[in-house]
């Protein structure tokens, strides 16, 4: 079961026509309040250059702005290029060095053979001298003629050992020198290579 009640008629009546009242005060506010008419000066627009100055203008610079754009893609893939270039060449200078180093290793283990084999020539003359002094008579002076050719073959053997390890000494400063150089290439062609894309990522951006 439910109760209906119905609506008090002359409440309802007063707040219909508290409604009605409130409207028209804010639709008679909007009309008090209205803006009135613009009124502005005549004045020519369009600007002091007549109509065919400012179409040729609008056509210039169209045209340089085609220009421009050509010219920063230009310089896009140009600097791109170049990095690139850059990159490729770094590569290469890394495989010559690792060559290098390769061949300065080789050349070392070289002389350290070298070395070895002339130590070994060396010393078998001093095993004969002691061999022969052992199964010659004591006499001075078939000793000292003995010694005096294996003597003459020692001091030339180490003379060329001497000369070998100079010339050695020398090639290894050289390769040294030129590591040195190559080095300091190398780092002027990283800082280009870095300018370059520095350039080229301005390019793009712009």
């Amino acid at each position: 079961p439910y109760v209906l009640i119905t609506p008090n008629p002359t409440r309802r009546s007063q707040l219909q026509q508290n409604a009605k009242k409130e409207l028209d005060d804010l639709e008679r506010w909007k009309e008090e309040h209205r803006p009135g008419p613009i009124r502005l000066a005549p004045q020519r627009l369009g600007g002091k250059e007549p109509e065919a100055q400012a179409r040729q203008n609008q056509q210039m610079m169209l045209v340089q702005s085609k220009h421009q754009h050509k010219h920063k893609r230009e310089e896009y893939v140009k600097a791109r290029k170049a990095a690139e270039e850059a990159e490729i060449q770094q590569r290469k200078a890394v495989q010559r060095e690792k060559a290098e180093r390769l061949e300065a290793k080789r050349r070392q283990q070289e002389m350290q053979r070298r070395e070895m084999f002339l130590e070994d020539q060396c010393d078998k003359p001093d095993e004969l001298l002691s061999r022969l002094d052992l199964a010659l008579p004591r006499n001075g002076s078939s000793q000292t003629a003995t010694r005096r050719p294996e003597a003459a073959a020692w001091r030339k053997s180490h003379g060329y050992k001497q000369a070998l390890w100079e010339d050695e000494n020398r090639r290894l400063e050289e390769m040294k020198q030129e590591q040195r150089r190559k080095a300091e290439l190398m780092a002027s062609k990283q800082r280009q290579e870095e300018e370059a894309r520095t350039r080229a990522l301005r390019a793009e951006h712009r």
